[in-house]
C-alpha cells in the first residue's frame, strides 16, 4: 500500500483562507484534503483556486453555495466516484452543500460539514439530527474502506471540551447529537485521534473572540472518524494547531492523519501543543455568555 497523507480542515471562508492555504499545502504535503465551509460556488472555486491545485497535482471535487456552506476534496491519490450531497438529507428549507464524498486510493472519503443546530430543540437542531441520520444511511450503503472526515459540530464528549459547565445549555454537547454521532460510529467507525490520544487534551476550533485560543479554551469538533481497515493502517494523528495561529487563521485547526507512514513522526496530539492553558473547571465562560 501506498502511504497517504489525509487532512480535514473547516477554513471557514476558502477566498480569506487563500494567504495561508497554499503555504500550508506546501509544508504539510497532505496527499487528500477535506475543506469545509469553503462559502464560494463551485464555479468561482474553480476560478479563484483551480490552477494553483492543479499546479500542485490536485484533482479537485467541490460542492458549494456562494456565501454559506461549501465542502471540497482535494486529492493526489486519484478521485473517482464523486457525489455531491447525501441522498435523502433533509434541507433548511432547500438541501444546502454540506457534504461531497469520493473514491481516493481505495478509500470513500466523505467530507461534512453538520449543521451547526444553533439552539437546542429549535428547528435547525432537529434538521441536524435528521442530516445525520441521513449521512449514517449513506455511509451504511458504502463500502468498508471509508473516513468520513470533516466539521462535525459535536463534540463526542465532555473531554472534548475546555470545561461541560460553560456549555450548560449549548448546542455541540447534548445527548441527541451525541447519540446522533455515536450512531454514525456505530457502523464500525473510528474516532482516530482519540483512539490514539485517549486521554489528552485536544481542541479543534477556539472562538475568535475573548483570546479564547491563547488561553487553549477550545472543543474538539473536527473529526476522522475511520472504517476498521483504514484504522488499523493509522500512524499518526494530530491537530495542526500552528496553522490556527498568525495572521488570518480560520477559527478551526486541521486535523491530520498518516497511513501505513508517519513522515514528521508520531508527534503528540497538538502540534505545537498550547502553552498555559487555563483549566480551572468554571473559571471561563463562552463568550457569548
Amino acid at each position: 500500500m501506498v502511504s497517504v497523507r489525509i487532512a480535514t480542515w473547516n477554513v471557514n471562508s476558502v477566498k480569506q483562507r487563500v494567504p495561508r492555504l497554499f503555504p500550508w499545502l506546501d509544508e504539510r504535503q497532505p496527499d487528500v484534503v477535506c475543506l469545509q465551509e469553503t462559502k464560494l460556488a463551485d464555479d468561482a472555486f474553480d476560478e479563484l483556486l483551480g490552477k494553483e491545485l492543479a499546479d500542485r497535482g490536485y484533482e479537485v471535487a467541490v460542492h458549494g453555495e456562494a456565501t454559506w456552506n461549501g465542502v471540497a476534496i482535494l486529492s493526489r491519490a486519484g478521485l473517482d466516484d464523486v457525489v455531491a450531497g447525501v441522498v435523502g438529507a433533509p434541507g433548511f428549507p432547500n438541501p444546502e452543500s454540506r457534504a461531497v464524498s469520493a473514491t481516493c486510493g481505495g478509500i470513500r472519503i466523505v467530507s461534512v460539514y453538520v449543521p451547526n443546530g444553533r439552539v437546542p430543540d429549535s428547528d435547525h437542531y432537529q434538521y441536524k439530527l435528521a442530516w445525520l441520520a441521513a449521512l449514517r444511511q449513506m455511509v451504511a450503503a458504502g463500502p468498508e474502506a471509508t473516513i468520513v472526515c470533516g466539521d462535525m459540530n459535536i463534540a463526542p464528549t465532555d473531554d472534548d471540551v475546555f470545561d461541560p459547565d460553560a456549555y450548560i445549555g449549548q448546542t455541540h454537547v447534548t445527548e441527541p447529537e451525541r447519540a446522533a454521532l455515536a450512531e454514525l460510529q456505530s457502523l464500525g467507525l473510528h474516532d482516530v485521534v482519540r483512539d490514539r490520544w485517549p486521554g489528552e487534551r485536544v481542541f479543534t476550533y477556539w472562538d475568535y473572540r475573548a483570546g479564547m485560543f491563547h488561553q487553549d479554551l477550545g472543543m474538539r469538533i473536527d473529526l476522522v472518524l475511520a472504517s476498521g481497515s483504514v484504522a488499523d493502517r493509522v500512524e499518526a494523528a494530530w491537530v495542526d494547531r500552528q496553522a490556527r495561529k498568525g495572521k488570518g487563521p480560520s477559527d478551526h485547526a486541521p486535523v491530520i492523519v498518516d497511513l501505513d507512514e508517519a513522515p514528521d513522526g508520531n508527534i503528540g496530539p497538538v502540534v505545537p501543543p498550547p502553552s498555559a492553558p487555563v483549566t480551572k473547571r468554571g473559571a471561563k465562560k463562552l463568550p457569548q455568555g
